[in-house]
């Protein structure tokens, strides 16, 4: 039997659009706000009105200012992963008043969670509440200006183009390498800028994407990984106007006059290959909540240069902190590696691909099967399994639909994705999802 107990369900699922109705807002008490004219440094298309109040220690900062925070209002950032690392970079980039957030994780809250993952309290372990959408409601307790789009899945190739073509930026929070090799293809293939993160132990590292800027907001995938682009992505030419508010941008040398930024190493030119034999994570290592808090801040604050049009501050160096012992480490990444395959050769063979159908996730003594891409009845889903007098906290709402059955704990998602715990053979979890799910 699980030791987590059985999910409550007693609030409904609510819009994964946030923002305070017209009704509320009347009742506060009123904000000082002040608008501030449109800047030519990334298209806007009508002034923002800014709550200074919110913002005052913020916009005293010069690298920010009022011009600075208009340009995080405008923003849009996606985080991929919304556990440790990705929920304190989803809190400060609210606090900080990025205008729009998408969040995509596939996992729920759980009582080993609340250690380090800031987001969520004891009622969403209890009721085993998807990542994404509780810290969608979090963030609206908090930040009621702030857009926040949750999807609770996982990042494929049949999905990462309609989750991620509307951001400006990608920032990383994922907790495997496959999901860090397809997001490093399509944010190469789109240039669009992406940061790495990652924190295991005592452990946390960073590390900026900034891929070369050509003509690629419509690259065509081509059989063999590779790709025919046609125009020029929009996103990157917005940043070329430098801020009229703070010192102008050193020269690198290697790019064209006309581009926003000297590419950098792309994931692909450091670690052309997945680490090899078996990797840590914070379920087999452990982890401080302050080397979470360390990958965040710093991830966090690459973001902030490159919203308000700064990516010459932006650093250059895979960057590697271990609290515990006080070492630090850089590699240099300030230029590509021409041979590498992703960014020098541009085959994109991880977005070419399907996605796995079925994975075991790490420490977790969970698999996960997705094989078919349909949506689920959950309250038909209940009907039929009901009968069974081996099936046991049979629940569901709109977000998930969760039984026990022997030592097995089941997690279905509306898009038919299941997480099995209580093994790590796939062999037998694709045999129970056949059974109880359906094949």
């Amino acid at each position: 039997m699980s030791k987590h107990p059985a999910p409550s369900f007693e609030e409904p699922a609510t819009s994964i659009h946030i923002g305070t109705p017209a009704a509320a807002q009347s009742s506060k008490t009123p904000k000082t706000v002040t608008t501030i004219p449109s800047t030519p440094n990334r298209a806007i298309s009508h002034p923002v009105i800014l709550d200074t109040d919110r913002y005052s220690r913020q916009i005293l900062f010069p690298g920010i200012g009022a011009t600075g925070q208009q340009l995080l209002a405008s923003a849009h950032v996606a985080i991929i992963g919304v556990g440790a690392t990705g929920a304190a970079t989803a809190s400060l980039l609210a606090r900080a008043g990025v205008g729009t957030l998408t969040l995509v994780d596939r996992d729920f809250v759980e009582p080993s969670n609340l250690q380090r993952q800031i987001l969520f309290d004891e009622a969403d372990a209890r009721d085993s509440l998807p990542k994404a959408e509780a810290a969608r409601r979090k963030i609206a307790l908090f930040n009621s200006d702030v857009t926040v789009h949750s999807h609770i899945t996982d990042l494929v190739p049949a999905n990462i183009h309609e989750l991620l073509a509307p951001a400006d930026l990608v920032l990383d929070a994922t907790d495997n390498f496959e999901t860090r090799y397809l997001l490093n293809d399509y944010c190469v293939q789109q240039s669009k800028p992406w940061i790495y993160a990652a924190a295991i132990g005592a452990y946390a590292a960073t590390m900026n994407i900034l891929p070369l800027p050509i003509d690629s907001s419509k690259a065509v995938i081509l059989s063999d990984g590779g790709e025919a682009a046609e125009s020029k992505n929009p996103r990157i030419s917005s940043l070329r106007a430098e801020r009229s508010d703070v010192p102008s941008p050193p020269s690198f040398g290697a790019e064209p006059s006309d581009a926003p930024y000297a590419p950098t190493a792309c994931l692909a030119c450091i670690f052309p290959k997945p680490p090899t034999g078996p990797v840590e994570t914070c379920d087999t290592a452990g982890i401080l909540s302050t080397a979470v808090n360390l990958a965040a801040s710093i991830q966090t604050t690459e973001a902030l240069k490159l919203l308000t049009n700064q990516p010459h501050l932006m650093r250059r160096t895979l960057l590697s902190h271990d609290l515990w012992s006080n070492e630090r480490t850089e590699i240099n990444t300030a230029r590509p590696n021409p041979s590498c395959t992703v960014c020098g050769q541009r085959l994109f063979t991880h977005l070419a691909g399907e996605g796995r159908p079925h994975i075991t996730l790490c420490g977790r003594n969970s698999v996960q099967i997705h094989e078919h891409h349909r949506p689920v009845d959950f309250a038909a889903m209940r009907n039929r399994l009901a009968p069974h007098a081996d099936i046991h906290n049979l629940r569901f709402n709109q977000l998930l639909l969760r039984f026990q059955r022997g030592p097995h704990t089941f997690t279905l998602f509306p898009d038919g994705r299941a997480l099995i715990q209580g093994t790590t053979d796939i062999t037998l979890a694709r045999s129970l999802y056949a059974r109880f799910i359906g094949s």
